[in-house]
């Protein structure tokens, strides 16, 4: 009768396949401490074979033996070489980022937009300035385009612009025009058959 897979033991890692899998249970089951050692250093060298492009320098196993550490389950029947992954390591959770949630106004367009624009607001007049006013602006319409593929009108951007910089720097619509940008589909429909 054949064995399948799925009443066979669930792989830890599975990239690796069954037949290292079943090396690595039976060097585990091996009664000699030094018979284990030596099968987990050949299981580690076949390893190596089969995935070089796992290796980050050649002739270091290091990333080898985190790999069969993590398929014994920490296993310490098998004398691991210094520096190979803890259990501790894996299951410690990062430390949580600081995420400032100040006020951000117009979400749609994002906290970098608004510091940007105030930055532009600062700076003296001349071409510079309104170089990257309508960088800044152009962007924006992007932002709002993503959101609302209708179309945008430019005197909305204007009128956020206006109110994010406090008055500062006004755009007439009349006078200035955006960039138009239409929305490019990304080609994944379903080609039906005939």
């Amino acid at each position: 009768m054949l064995t399948y897979n799925t009443s066979q033991k669930p792989l830890r890692l599975p990239e690796y396949g069954r037949n290292i899998q079943n090396m690595l249970e039976h060097c585990l089951s091996l009664t000699d401490r030094d018979q284990r050692n030596a099968a987990a250093v050949s299981i580690v060298k076949t390893m190596g074979i089969l995935f070089p492009h796992l290796r980050e320098t050649p002739g270091d196993n290091s990333k080898f033996w985190d790999h069969l550490a993590i398929m014994s389950g920490f296993s310490d029947l098998i004398d691991w070489p210094e520096g190979t992954v803890k259990e501790e390591e894996l299951a410690s959770k990062p430390e949580k980022v600081a995420i400032t949630q100040g006020n951000v106004k117009f979400r749609c367009y994002g906290r970098m937009v608004e510091r940007m624009m105030n930055y532009a607001a600062e700076l003296p007049a001349g071409e510079e300035k309104d170089q990257l006013i309508f960088m800044i602006a152009d962007q924006m319409k992007k932002s709002l385009l993503a959101l609302t593929p209708d179309g945008v009108d430019d005197s909305r951007i204007f009128a956020d612009i206006a109110e994010m910089t406090h008055g500062e720097i006004r755009l007439d619509p009349q006078l200035h025009r955006l960039h138009s940008f239409r929305i490019v589909s990304n080609g994944n429909k379903k080609r039906h058959r005939k």
